[in-house]
């Protein structure tokens, strides 16, 4: 497959993930679908071209690790999941459900893929951050990845693991910040503003990357820039925009955590079938 051919390849990956995101939040009528949708790009990118793994061996030794800092987007993990072959795509049918091992937040002790429980905002990343430490030590020469929101990072101990990767020069950690600019109650600017990110991440001792979150060549050549940099972490600085795909739902903070009714799955559906 040449790069024009993969390129595609992974833009209907990501048509497809989100036609699976709306439909699992429409179904279930509970769950986070304006993060999940502006995260599209990055987790198929993530989990069909950039990381090492294996649905058949879940907890191979030699694997990529993940860990979703923002623990509520799961129905993009869960979609990313099921299409990589974790577990069955039916099984989304039960999202949010009692008695479904798909909770609103990852559970690594229940669901296949999931390298570590998430879902506090502000802890998923201190987790990666141990986890690239523990690579390592042990000499392994896996990966560690992991997705905040950018509301997220307005948490103190956010930072305290940034100062800690770079003091222990955690080349094998890769942090994407999903930067759509909104949170649950608005504006992250009006709210506790984090900016500028970018300057931020490089007085911690990050190499850093402003892209763009929804354009797969960008994003690809990110995380070639981020296995090629020694002796610190990278940040990927993702510029998306919410409720990605679905018209009524982009750049609208309301959409963070809320099911489309029945008349505005139709619609969105409608949308995200010519988006193929």
């Amino acid at each position: 497959m040449n790069e024009i051919e993969k390129l595609q390849d992974l833009k209907e990956k990501a048509a497809e993930l989100r036609r699976v995101i709306v439909k699992t939040v429409y179904e279930a009528q509970s769950g986070h679908i304006g993060g999940s949708l502006s995260s599209a790009e990055i987790l198929t990118a993530l989990y069909f071209s950039e990381m090492k793994l294996d649905p058949a061996q879940p907890r191979m030794e030699e694997r990529d690790r993940f860990v979703l800092s923002k623990g509520h987007v799961t129905p993009a993990y869960y979609g990313a999941l099921a299409m990589k072959g974790f577990f069955p795509l039916e099984d989304l049918k039960g999202f949010r459900k009692l008695e479904s091992y798909l909770q609103g937040h990852p559970d690594r002790n229940k669901v296949a893929g999931v390298d570590m429980s998430s879902g506090s905002l502000g802890q998923g990343v201190s987790a990666a951050v141990g986890i690239a430490l523990a690579g390592k030590l042990k000499g392994a020469d896996w990966r560690t990845y992991t997705l905040l929101g950018d509301g997220e990072i307005q948490e103190g101990q956010v930072w305290e693991a940034f100062m800690f990767a770079a003091q222990h020069k955690l080349d094998n950690l890769c942090v994407i910040i999903d930067n759509n600019g909104l949170q649950a109650d608005g504006s992250i600017d009006a709210i506790a503003s984090p900016n500028p990110i970018d300057e931020k991440l490089r007085a911690f001792g990050f190499s850093v990357c402003v892209i763009d979150g929804h354009d797969f060549k960008e994003i690809l050549n990110a995380f070639r820039q981020a296995r090629n940099t020694r002796g610190m972490p990278t940040a990927i600085i993702a510029k998306t925009v919410k409720g990605k795909g679905v018209s009524f739902m982009e750049n609208q903070s309301s959409w963070h955590g809320k099911a489309p009714n029945a008349e505005q799955f139709a619609q969105a559906w409608r949308e995200l079938e010519v988006a193929r």
